[in-house]
């Protein structure tokens, strides 16, 4: 691509009129798939979401939450749009040290600790197109030998993105995705068309690999299948960097639940944390970190190596603002050099002079102009002078979001609604953060909440403190994040 282009491509972004409902629209995607990686790349998820707004025939960004929304077609709408927004480069053999102690030490270990039931189950959480799941196959065929006709060998790869799971269960790939293995490896563990490919995965690996559709937001709301749990070992590689931090300690505990007692755990170079070691034991190898449950059995191949990961850079998290701005909290995973941020202000007048209208307005202005700690100060001074006041309330919510302080703003949310339990905006905002946190059953009862006061009002009816958002466009917002994840 030439480089005009690729400048003309960055300045991508939503519509000015459809600014505020792309905003609210971007938040109840994060928190259907959980993918907080789109929290600041407006124009990336605009070129995709615009792809689809134009395979639809949907003019306006209103219109597609409503096709979401639909009871008939929406989950199929949803699908479409999550294989658009997902990112699934992959192929064989991925992270050569990685794959080096799977054949040399864990999946070793986990033939000789089943050798009595020889059974073995393996999980590729966000598998893509397949190419991990096969990739441990063929590691587990040949350390098995003719041996593997006497053992139930059982390889599951999932993902939320349909066309992934297609071009997978085809198990056909082209050169790009063998681009890391020798001409004589390709032989033996694939069939081709011609010289130039394409290659088929050989029966003998493709038969003990099978893949499912599965969210991994299910693990933190109850809904992710019975049957997925007990695993020798799970794979969930280089798919943590999209989602919240708070999101992946809980998966990763979810994960780690997912684990038969001596099984392991394989995260990403960049994934691994010391906060993993709260409910996991992690085991450092050649090249690689793993972890294992507590009071697993000590393995001589390996050195426990418990709270020494070095810590990484939290991910950036950007969140709306009290009118529609955003601001970035963090670095994120990958280096990258930190964003700039406006000189804050002097700290805000006190506010016992101001009218609650004037604050507002001062707050907002403040909120536009970048300088968030001017505004959160002005709201705190507010709130001291104005404390049963739930707009004010609502506002600090907005901005203790936006620096990343969930739990005050959860408190600040819940405080508006004490004092106005119709604040639609107040309960639709607290249920996306419940969402981001986790916590699926809670932000479920906030959405339907705030669908259900919405619904109640005139579709054209414009919602206090939604900055032009009116009830039926909120409605359908709020029933698009309430249907049911990608979760089978």
């Amino acid at each position: 691509m030439e480089r005009g282009s690729m400048i003309a491509m960055a300045r991508v972004g939503p519509p000015p009129l459809e600014e505020h409902a792309f905003r609210l629209f971007k938040q109840a995607v994060i928190a259907r798939t959980g993918h907080h990686y789109y929290d600041d790349k407006d124009p990336l998820l605009w070129e995709r979401v615009a792809k689809r707004l134009r395979a639809t025939g949907a003019g306006t960004v209103g219109a597609y939450v409503e096709l979401l929304a639909d009871p008939k077609r929406g989950e199929a709408e949803w699908n479409a749009l999550e294989a658009e927004i997902t990112i699934g480069e992959t192929f064989f053999f991925r992270f050569a040290e990685q794959f080096e102690a799977l054949r040399r030490t864990i999946l070793p270990a986990v033939i000789r600790a089943n050798e009595d039931t020889r059974q073995i189950r393996v999980w590729s959480a966000g598998c893509s197109t397949g190419a991990e799941a096969y990739s441990v196959a063929i590691v587990l065929r040949e350390l098995l030998g003719e041996a593997v006709a006497d053992w139930r060998v059982g390889v599951v790869g999932t993902d939320i993105n349909d066309a992934f799971l297609k071009t997978a269960r085809a198990a056909t790939y082209g050169k790009w995705a063998l681009r890391s293995m020798p001409p004589q490896d390709r032989e033996r563990w694939f069939t081709a068309d011609g010289p130039n490919g394409p290659w088929t995965v050989r029966p003998v690996y493709k038969g003990l690999v099978h893949f499912e559709r599965h969210n991994l937001m299910s693990l933190l709301d109850g809904t992710s299948p019975l049957q997925f749990t007990g695993f020798d070992l799970i794979l969930c590689r280089n798919v943590l960097i999209y989602f919240h931090t708070e999101a992946v300690n809980r998966i990763v505990r979810a994960l780690g639940e997912c684990l038969a007692p001596n099984g392991w755990l394989l995260v990403g170079h960049a994934e691994a944390s010391p906060e993993f070691t709260r409910s996991l034991k992690s085991v450092e190898l050649p090249g690689a970190m793993a972890y294992r449950p507590l009071g697993s059995a000590a393995d001589s191949e390996a050195r426990s190596t418990q709270g020494q990961v070095p810590a990484e850079p939290a991910p950036a998290a950007v969140v709306r603002t009290a009118h529609g701005k955003h601001s970035s909290k963090a670095p994120e995973r990958r280096p990258r050099p930190a964003p700039s941020r406006p000189t804050p202000s002097p700290p805000a007048a006190p506010a016992v002079a101001s009218s609650p209208a004037d604050l507002l307005s001062r707050l907002r202005s403040l909120a536009d102009a970048g300088d968030l700690q001017g505004a959160l100060s002005l709201a705190q001074d507010a709130l001291a002078s104005l404390p049963t006041d739930p707009t004010l309330h609502y506002y600090r919510g907005l901005l203790d979001q936006s620096a990343g302080r969930l739990g005050e703003a959860e408190t600040a949310f819940r405080s508006a609604l004490y004092l106005d339990r119709s604040f639609v905006m107040a309960h639709y905002q607290l249920g996306l953060l419940l969402a981001r946190r986790g916590d699926r059953v809670a932000a479920r009862r906030s959405l339907s909440t705030a669908a259900r006061l919405a619904a109640g009002l005139p579709g054209g009816a414009e919602l206090p403190e939604g900055d032009g958002l009116t009830a039926g466009t909120l409605t359908l917002l709020a029933r698009a994040a309430l249907q049911p994840g990608a979760a089978r």
